[in-house]
């Protein structure tokens, strides 16, 4: 009965992260086609924001955590070294927004809502599944050299995408406005802030996964 519990909790989480998604593309899809702007470009801009790549990356993991059917996918996303990555990246996602992007805009109704949903509850609701739901007692700071190379991946490739058609999903990378020396600090800054939080991740699980040994 606990586990049937958990799982219809998993799958509403998972719900959850799924309709942020879907009214945000919604949103990007209407506007590029009521501007007579090309789909395919609006999709390709949607999938640029770390934002929404990191989202569905926790919504993947949380639809596979709620379903019990055994998978290829299942077991690597379910893997804790990999859960715990992308724990990392969507607290990231959410204290960065916070930190510098909220007060730039005034969101107003399905802008309001998907805003709320994949910069606040997911990554409030994903951390509660990673403290909750993830095993502990087997990351390695060796781990977080692996974890940093899908920010770092994701900045060369805004690099190279700005480069090509001027435009930068974010204003604190925005190479045009700020230069490249002034956005790599920027850019090292927000990794920082990665690598610390990872850190302290490493650190959290070590601690619970020792105190869930049973003493001799």
């Amino acid at each position: 009965m606990r586990a049937a519990h958990t799982h219809r909790w998993l799958a509403l989480m998972a719900i959850l992260g799924w309709s942020g998604l879907a009214i945000q593309l919604d949103l990007v899809l209407i506007a590029r086609w009521t501007s007579g702007a090309s789909v395919l470009g609006g999709l390709v801009n949607y999938f640029s924001f770390f934002t929404v790549l990191t989202n569905t990356l926790t919504a993947t993991v949380l639809t596979y955590a709620a379903l019990a059917q055994d998978s290829r996918g299942r077991r690597f996303f379910l893997q804790p070294w990999v859960t715990s990555g992308i724990a990392v990246s969507i607290i990231v996602v959410g204290a960065a927004y916070s930190l510098l992007l909220r007060n730039l805009w005034q969101p107003q109704g399905l802008h309001w809502l998907a805003n709320e949903l994949l910069h606040d509850v997911m990554p409030v609701l994903f951390t509660l599944y990673w403290w909750f739901c993830v095993p502990k007692g087997t990351l390695r700071l060796s781990h977080i050299a692996v974890w940093v190379l899908y920010p770092i991946v994701y900045f060369a490739y805004l690099l190279w995408r700005g480069h090509t058609l001027g435009m930068y999903p974010y204003p604190f990378i925005d190479v045009n406005k700020l230069g490249y020396a002034q956005t790599f600090v920027n850019a090292l800054g927000i990794l920082a802030g990665f690598v610390a939080v990872a850190l302290l991740m490493v650190v959290i699980d070590r601690w619970r996964g020792r105190s869930t040994v049973e003493p001799l």
